[in-house]
């Protein structure tokens, strides 16, 4: 047994070696942002290494019997890759030592760690120095977030002889400290990712880490981890000079000091996402987009130091084509002059950010309609200086928009959700607090009629839709809505009194955020997943029966208008709700910003 498996280490060693430098995984990693990846042990099986396994002619003189067994190993692999299920792999490596070899590859490079009893078998396996495969040599991919509760230093120990692990995920894992992250990033040099989410205990020491033992490390997530310094950043950038991805959300200690250390030494940067670091100023972002000539996405919310300048001072006649995404969400101090600059040296966006940057107005507006057909999405919440002229001319000019966002762009009118109405592809729209619309504007998005022409039009693509305190809108115009869009899966109505005040339909609304207060989860009314279609199938059993009969759908009375608004904003008073607050009635709104990297294209 001791001669089998010291032949059979020889082996995988030779193989695995391969599989760093040119393995099929590896192309895998440069297209897919590992970030995004919940859980790496449900994803689709990868392929193993290749070049170094082949047939042998005594063992294709033990099998001349049967024909699939003179099939070259690479075939071989690939049918193996084709098996989704683990349990078919493990029953592929019983037929014979041939399909025993190519299968055991693509059974454990991923091994399943997603219960207690399946992470305590897998420790078994790499522990058991009388296995005939050397288990712990072939575990390329370790994810212990599903377990991220359990975790702790003594859990991950046994996989400190786990040396080839190329993507390890400890997202949640918060009782993990620098010890036990450490264990396992010493001696990986074939580490290509690491996502330490929420880790807060962990310091300088682990980052300082992996800059001594990871000198291939391309994604490093690093979110919520508040005790990082430039110190220990600095050291990675230099050491990890592949680096591609960085994601340093709520890293409040970090500077421009290590942001521009990471700009110089890291050429190849794909996305780099700063939320909340509160200290980044002009000079992180001007030499990120200057010198990252391949950056794609760039997050900078909430980083409120930074100005125009930032943009301004980019170098002239230079444009930066590979940007994609662009979230300059709450950045306060932006106009007009740095959003077209912004267009001027990155005209392939397709995802543009600027949210609460309440300076911001239709001049902005009118020079991102020079983005055209590449303009997929655009978030203009809280810009409030936007009125209807800038978005009739955004829709004319940008008409690929899937997702739009105008909440609290209170001068906005049934002007522009007409004109938005015209998108054919558009997804997503959100309109909260925009108290001048109508059940107009709803027949507009349920592609009523249309004014070049009176036949009914298509059914609507919407999926989303957030109307919350649109405060005119009515039964009708609602029911229409649904009976018009079959995609919908989520409308959010909260402050809107022809809902929240009536139980029968909040009956099939979600439950609102435990945080909430009592007056909140009052007006709180989201529809969401099935709640919608129960909606539809109640409002479709008698509809006249529950609309009320005293008004219409196209009252513009004045006195009865200024009444409601009067109403609302008294509602909106009493439960402590300010015009900056249009997020808090439903968390999926507020996480809306977080959705839009998919759809962003190479």
């Amino acid at each position: 047994m001791s001669h089998s498996r010291q032949t059979t280490l020889h082996a995988s060693e030779t193989a695995s070696v391969s599989s760093s430098s040119s393995s099929p995984e590896g192309a895998v990693y440069d297209d897919t942002d590992f970030f995004t990846q919940r859980n790496d042990s449900q994803s689709s099986i990868g392929v193993a290494s290749l070049r170094d396994m082949t047939m042998s002619s005594s063992i294709e003189l033990e099998h001349r019997i049967s024909p699939v067994s003179r099939l070259p190993p690479e075939l071989l692999i690939y049918c193996f890759t084709k098996l989704n299920s683990s349990l078919d792999l493990r029953s592929c490596m019983l037929v014979s030592k041939t399909w025993s070899r190519n299968a055991v590859d693509l059974l454990w490079h991923r091994p399943l760690c997603n219960t207690w009893a399946n992470l305590l078998n897998v420790v078994r396996s790499v522990r058991d120095e009388e296995s005939y495969y050397p288990y712990f040599a072939l575990v390329k991919r370790l994810n212990l977030s599903t377990l991220s509760e359990k975790i702790s230093d003594g859990t991950v120990q046994p996989f400190m002889c786990c040396k080839r692990i190329e993507r390890l995920t400890l997202t949640g894992c918060t009782q993990l400290t620098d010890q036990g992250v450490v264990s396992i990033v010493n001696g990986s040099n074939s580490l290509l990712a690491l996502d330490i989410t929420g880790l807060d205990a962990v310091t300088d020491h682990t980052l300082g880490a992996v800059a001594e033992n990871c000198p291939r490390l391309q994604g490093l997530n690093i979110t919520d981890c508040s005790k990082i310094t430039d110190e220990s950043l600095i050291a990675v950038a230099q050491s990890c000079r592949h680096l591609k991805r960085l994601k340093l959300n709520n890293c409040t200690l970090v500077t421009d000091e290590s942001v521009t250390a990471v700009a110089r030494q890291c050429p190849a940067m794909l996305e780099i996402d700063l939320h909340n670091c509160r200290q980044i100023t002009d000079a992180s972002i001007t030499s990120l987009v200057s010198r990252g000539r391949q950056l794609r996405e760039l997050r900078v919310a909430h980083c409120s130091l930074i100005t125009n300048n930032a943009f301004l001072e980019l170098p002239k006649h230079l444009a930066f084509d590979s940007l994609r995404i662009l979230d300059l969400t709450a950045c306060f101090q932006l106009h007009d002059e740095a959003v077209k600059k912004i267009i001027e040296t990155s005209p392939r966006l397709r995802n543009l950010v600027l949210a609460k940057c309440k300076d911001i107005t239709d001049r902005s507006v009118h020079a991102i309609t020079r983005l055209g057909k590449n303009l997929h999405y655009i978030h203009l919440g809280h810009c409030a200086q936007i009125t209807d002229a800038a978005v009739i001319q955004l829709v004319k000019m940008c008409n690929r928009i899937r997702y739009i966002d105008l909440a609290c762009c209170h001068r906005l009118t049934d002007a522009s959700v007409k004109q938005l109405a015209t998108l054919p592809k558009l997804r997503r729209i959100g309109l909260v607090k925009c108290q001048a619309i109508t059940d107009r504007s709803i027949m507009a998005l349920a592609k009523m009629t249309s004014e070049s022409s009176a036949k009914p039009l298509g059914p609507s693509l919407l999926e989303r839709v957030h109307l919350s305190y649109c405060v005119h809108l009515t039964l009708q115009g609602i029911h229409s809505l649904l009976n018009r869009c079959p995609k919908l899966t989520h409308l959010s109505l909260t402050g809107v009194q022809a809902f929240f005040l009536r139980e029968d339909l909040t009956a099939f609304c979600r439950e609102a955020p435990p945080e909430f207060t009592e007056h909140q989860r009052h007006m709180f009314c989201v529809f969401s997943g099935p709640g919608v279609n129960k909606l539809r199938e109640y409002l479709s059993v008698d509809p006249s029966s529950l609309y009320d009969t005293e008004g219409t759908m196209y009252d513009d009375r004045d006195g009865e208008d200024g009444d409601a608004d009067q109403q609302v904003t008294g509602m909106m008073n009493a439960t402590g709700l300010g015009v900056d607050d249009d997020d808090m009635n439903d968390e999926d709104e507020a996480g809306e910003g977080s959705q839009y990297g998919a759809e962003a294209d190479a």
